[in-house]
């Protein structure tokens, strides 16, 4: 049964929830605006100025760990509430720290926030949306990060621009960090009229409540079939940790953890410094101002692609879109890869660069980004979902890390790398992820288009 969708119930609130994506993107995203007028703040060294930016990914890596019980405990509206907190505490302790310790707390708690949010914000959309359009709505969320890190541009651009750069490294990286608690506080006043997820509530035992918000969502019929739906998938549940690692939720479990890695180490996050050094040459030969040039083409980029990802992922399914997608970013990275090899003078190929450089987050924006999200909102338990999800989120920001450390090895000037491959070496590497990432998905993941969430769990107990 295909249920008649209340929109005007529905939609505000997923769009209420995809504000914690949005404040994902922004907390992410504002370092790369400010971390230049910091480092000379703080006279920071090379190992502190790297400190400075990647230790947001430790406190993301404590926060996935946390949300799981917190929100199977909880609820996933409570865990989105601690998330706001955190958002709100990080945007005003980065803003006024009168020295670099202090900061780098304060970058931790936001990291938290972050953590925190990448799960319950997809977790919470997943559990009260109906199953013929919760692939659109979970990719929305994707959309709101992609936002949130389009935001964080231009405001650091146009903060950079308001003053000299006495005022910059002084003042204006403070006004980059503080413009979040704006998001931040709207984010948590919005959460308070929303109601919990129905699939937690039932499962604490508060039905009535429960089959009132589904009845709002879709009608007597689909709360009455939703109900007992998940009531009987609960009935199997204990909601443990022996669960999540049973032999039953072992297929499910190795698929999350697998994509949660292969989504970062395919090269999306490294991938934006090298374009940092394609818009650098565009601009000296086309005098166009390179980081408003960057802000316009590849953020927009990663919007309209994440538009055609919610359109389609309902409609052509999870699998094709993903299979596409990591061919699509293999093939683009494997080009870049063989112009860097070639080409003694970057300038000379930055057309064809950007090009490839569009189709691999185009193909990224279309698939990897958004429908990863969605699979891993879909395949764990309601029992267990929020520790799942911030077991596999876990693994998802130390492949970050990882590929945050090890690029500067491989891309060293007077490294073994760059003496064979001319700055090739690590396109090559995340393209052969890419690869790794078509057989996953291609011979592991389910089509989970169209089918309950109930379904979905009732699935793996028929797997062989």
């Amino acid at each position: 049964m295909i249920a008649k969708v209340n929109f005007s119930y529905l939609l505000p609130i997923c769009l209420v929830a995809t504000l914690g994506g949005l404040l994902f993107g922004y907390d992410t995203g504002v370092i790369s605006g400010a971390i230049e007028p910091l480092t000379a703040c703080f006279h920071l060294s090379d190992v502190m100025k790297g400190w400075a930016s990647g230790c947001v990914l430790i406190g993301c890596a404590a926060g996935v760990l946390l949300v799981g019980p917190i929100s199977d405990r909880f609820g996933r509206r409570l865990a989105m509430f601690l998330a706001a907190g955190m958002f709100l505490a990080s945007a005003i302790g980065t803003a006024l720290p009168h020295d670099i310790w202090t900061f780098i707390f304060f970058r931790v708690i936001g990291g938290l926030g972050i953590g925190i949010a990448s799960i319950s914000t997809p977790m919470y959309i997943a559990e009260i949306t109906p199953a013929h359009i919760r692939g659109r709505m979970v990719a929305v969320n994707q959309i709101a990060i992609v936002g949130g890190i389009a935001l964080t541009s231009f405001v650091n651009y146009f903060i950079a621009k308001s003053g000299d750069q006495a005022w910059l490294i002084e003042n204006g990286w403070r006004w980059m960090f503080g413009t979040g608690i704006v998001p931040a506080l709207l984010f948590g006043l919005l959460l308070i009229p929303i109601p919990e997820s129905p699939r937690w509530l039932i499962e604490k035992k508060r039905e009535d409540q429960a089959r009132r918000i589904l009845e709002k969502v879709g009608g007597p019929e689909f709360s009455n079939s939703e109900f007992a739906s998940i009531k009987a998938a609960l009935s199997r549940e204990k909601g443990t940790w022996g669960e999540l690692f049973s032999a039953q939720l072992r297929l499910p479990l190795l698929i999350g953890v697998l994509l949660a890695i292969l989504q970062q180490v395919t090269g999306i996050n490294v991938f934006m410094y090298f374009g940092a050094t394609i818009f650098k040459n565009m601009s000296a030969s086309t005098g166009v101002d390179a980081g408003l040039l960057q802000q316009f083409i590849i953020n927009g980029t990663g919007v309209l692609f994440t538009l055609v990802a919610i359109s389609t992922v309902d409609k052509w399914g999870r699998k094709p879109l993903m299979l596409v997608g990591a061919a699509g970013m293999g093939f683009s990275l494997l080009a870049m890869g063989i112009l860097a090899q070639i080409l003694t003078d970057p300038a000379a190929g930055s057309g064809w660069m950007l090009l490839f450089s569009l189709l691999y987050i185009g193909c990224f924006s279309l698939s990897v980004g958004p429908v990863t999200w969605v699979i891993l909102a879909e395949i764990f338990p309601t029992a267990v979902r929020g520790r799942a999800l911030g077991l596999a989120t876990f693994f998802m920001w130390t492949a970050d890390y990882f590929v945050t450390q090890t690029f500067p090895i491989m891309d060293a000037k007077d490294s073994w790398f760059v003496a064979h491959f001319n700055h090739a070496f690590p396109f090559y590497v995340y393209a052969v992820f890419c690869v790794a990432l078509v057989l996953v998905v291609w011979r592991m993941v389910p089509e989970t288009k169209g089918r309950s969430l109930e379904e979905i769990e009732r699935s793996w107990s028929l797997k062989p």
